[in-house]
């Protein structure tokens, strides 16, 4: 798959953060640039961590499933050691080269992709699903576990029905969305990530939830995966059998 050079990742201010993100947010576009009765194929995108001997690794996977019969039809990953620490709203800029990495290994392409985090439920709407966009160049939506706030606005609790969602609204603008994917299950926080809106992301999201999770099965299944691929890497690693 071919991956747009939209920036490079030798940066580690957050001022630089900061332009970067001003700069990618005006180019979001909160709508559909694609007919989505003509969805294929969905990839899920997924990170997990480690360290060994004081540094931080990481590995990412991604899992395209047919978006209609469900089925898995293909699995890439890449690892790595992490450069840029934990600091919040900036997530991308540490997981981004690890996802850009394992998205040039995809000989699929998929038509959309769903990743483990925020897209505009962000406070400066940059969240590593809709900075993820830009560099796939494909529809993207953030599905998320939990809320951190924004502007200290908090979400109101659906109702607990399967289906029930309501609206996270900050200064008037619709941010997010939370959903109730099973009754008496924790909700998850859906956003649109970019070139797509939050209507249609809710649908796609809702059609992958199954009854194994709360939570689509395209992340559910990179979630496993990056954890197979973890231990993996981690005796690797830990052999001198991985570059580093």
């Amino acid at each position: 798959m071919e991956i747009k050079e939209v920036h490079n990742f030798n940066i580690y201010e957050k001022s630089e953060f900061v332009e970067i993100q001003n700069e990618l947010k005006k180019k979001i576009m909160l709508r559909n640039t694609f007919n989505k009765n003509n969805i294929k194929l969905v990839a899920g995108v997924d990170l997990a961590y480690w360290e060994n001997e004081n540094e931080q690794y990481g590995t990412c996977c991604i899992v395209v499933i047919d978006y209609n019969t469900k089925e898995i039809v293909e699995k890439v990953n890449s690892v790595g050691e992490i450069k840029v620490p934990y600091i919040p709203g900036f997530l991308a800029f540490r997981e981004l080269p690890l996802v850009i990495e394992a998205s040039k290994k995809l000989v699929l392409e998929p038509d959309i992709f769903i990743l483990d985090g925020n897209g505009y439920l962000h406070f400066n709407h940059m969240g590593i699903a809709t900075h993820a966009s830009f560099f796939l160049n494909k529809p993207t939506i953030g599905v998320a576990k939990s809320y951190y706030k924004i502007d200290n606005v908090d979400f109101v609790m659906p109702e607990n029905i399967e289906g029930a969602y309501t609206d996270i609204v900050i200064h008037n603008d619709i941010y997010g969305r939370v959903l109730r994917t099973h009754k008496n299950v924790k909700p998850i926080f859906i956003s649109v990530g970019n070139h797509i809106d939050l209507g249609t992301s809710t649908q796609i999201v809702s059609k992958l939830v199954d009854k194994e999770s709360h939570i689509p099965m395209p992340t559910r299944l990179a979630d496993i995966e990056t954890h197979k691929m973890r231990e993996l890497y981690k005796h690797k690693i830990s052999n001198n059998v991985v570059r580093r």
